[in-house]
């Protein structure tokens, strides 16, 4: 997934704080979503507990991984926002990174929901915000726009 894997450099954890490599094969063939999100922000907060039912139900079936891109200012309240949300998450201190993606991908608000092919790191869907909460069944899941 040298697509995907490319823009992290490493730097992705689970919920138990180890280190995820998205070249390994369990990645391969995976639509990854980048969700960039903060605790402050009032829509992100009602959206948050509506993905993680969507992740929930259907990230086997539709074979989709999210990460938590956090715009939180201070770790804490990262964190605790974190703890609502069962996907990876960015490391908190590559403030940095999380600069670049918003440039690289135009992200001018959130909450944003950016959905890439896994390999290649093409981008499917420049916001599923408002498409998953439209569809919480995903039967037109992952929203490939037209090109």
């Amino acid at each position: 997934m040298a697509g995907v894997a490319k823009l992290f450099d490493g730097h992705i954890l689970n919920k138990s704080d180890e280190e995820i490599d998205l070249d390994d094969e369990e990645y391969g063939e995976t639509i990854i979503g980048l969700y960039f999100t903060a605790s402050w922000c009032g829509p992100c907060q009602e959206f948050t507990p509506k993905l993680a039912k969507f992740y929930e139900q259907y990230s086997e079936e539709k074979n989709f991984e999210i990460i938590f891109i956090g715009s939180d200012d201070d770790e804490e309240s990262f964190d605790e926002y974190y703890e609502k949300m069962p996907w990876l998450r960015l490391d908190f201190q590559q403030r940095k990174k999380v600069e670049e993606l918003k440039k690289k991908f135009d992200i001018d608000g959130i909450p944003t929901l950016l959905l890439l092919e896994g390999e290649s790191g093409d981008v499917i869907c420049a916001d599923a915000t408002d498409k998953i909460a439209a569809d919480p069944q995903g039967k037109k899941f992952p929203y490939h726009e037209k090109k």
